[in-house]
């Protein structure tokens, strides 16, 4: 099998990550590197064993050696980078959120329909047997009719001064950063766009969300409910909530690289009537096993659509919804998009 020919642009904490999940894929390949200074890319390179290493984003771009690109920059900077991407004639996958508004976005699909090439949003918790697993169960029933999503992804962070993410003009904020999760999460279990949505929010002295929590509802009255922060600590857990039962999921967004585990739970119901509580089974715990890293699963999903022609895990419509949601909340928070 002919191996996808990654190039990456950035050698930040994110790219650093998928450059390492590249080097367990199965279906791709580390080619090339670019930073805006050579010697960062020299040593990236050498890290990871890219084949070429470029001190600048368009001499990767030119490089004919490369098939797609990955790219690791600021939100701010992935409309420009994956346009030009995509010109170049490369595929792109594009870390989330894939751009700073809904305009972008819709301008970043447009271009790759144009040129003819794969676009797809980088949310790497739909790649792994993890979620593929849990959604699964959700559709075999076993917990009934989904009425309530909850979930939570916050971190404590003392690095502000030099941290993009408390950056206004390169779209930072908690919501963009994190809160994206949970947001496609709860479209991703109903398969569906919400109607209502809602946020409050702390704004940080910078202008940018640093805490967060949202609601949303879909059709047929599911609701949906969510936090997310950047200066406070919590369990960063997710729960469906069904008539029969419910999923409760300890680590959601990046599961251990050894495999995942979620809990099925039943529940006991209230005894309101001062009858006699119903017989519920125990929790099950389900173990799922994952012989790699997260983004090793990315990277072999972004070259199967591609490569194959494969519905990407994380589909246009899901990517745009995404945008859409979190511009009306960071609106409803006043926050500039």
């Amino acid at each position: 099998m002919t191996k996808l020919r990654f190039g990456i642009i950035s050698t930040g904490n994110i790219a650093r990550q998928f450059a390492t999940g590249v080097r367990q894929s199965t279906r791709c390949v580390l080619a090339a590197v670019a930073s805006r200074s050579q010697e960062s890319a020299d040593a990236f390179a050498k890290q990871y064993e890219a084949a070429r290493s470029y001190g600048s984003y368009d001499a990767l771009l030119a490089d004919a050696a490369v098939d797609a690109v990955y790219i690791g920059l600021p939100n701010s900077m992935h409309h420009e980078w994956t346009i030009k991407a995509l010109r170049a004639g490369k595929h792109v996958l594009c870390e989330k959120p894939l751009a700073s508004n809904l305009a972008e976005a819709q301008e970043m699909f447009e271009v790759a329909r144009s040129a003819g090439r794969v676009l797809v949003e980088a949310l790497m918790y739909r790649c792994h047997p993890q979620t593929l697993k849990v959604l699964e169960v959700i559709r075999s029933g076993t917990i009934g009719e989904v009425r309530l999503i909850r979930s939570s992804f916050c971190y404590r962070t003392r690095r502000i001064d030099d941290n993009i993410r408390f950056r206004a003009d390169m779209a930072g904020g908690a919501l963009m950063d994190i809160g994206c999760y949970c947001i496609d999460f709860a479209q991703l279990v109903t398969g569906k766009a919400p109607g209502k949505i809602s946020a409050v929010a702390r704004i940080h002295e910078s202008g940018v969300d640093e805490m967060a929590a949202g609601s949303m509802e879909f059709a047929g009255g599911v609701l949906s409910t969510f936090t997310c922060g950047m200066t406070a600590a919590a369990n960063n857990t997710a729960h469906i909530c069904g008539t029969e039962g419910y999923i409760e999921i300890p680590v959601p967004w990046k599961p251990p690289a050894g495999g995942g585990q979620f809990t099925i739970a039943h529940g006991t119901p209230p005894r309101m009537d001062g009858g006699a509580a119903a017989k519920v089974p125990g929790p099950q715990t389900i173990h799922v096993p994952a012989d790699r890293d997260i983004y090793s699963y990315e990277a072999d999903d972004f070259a199967a659509v591609v490569q194959d022609g494969a519905r990407p895990r994380m589909p246009q419509e899901s990517s745009l919804s995404n945008m859409r949601i979190l511009d009306e909340l960071r609106k409803q928070v006043g926050v500039s998009c």
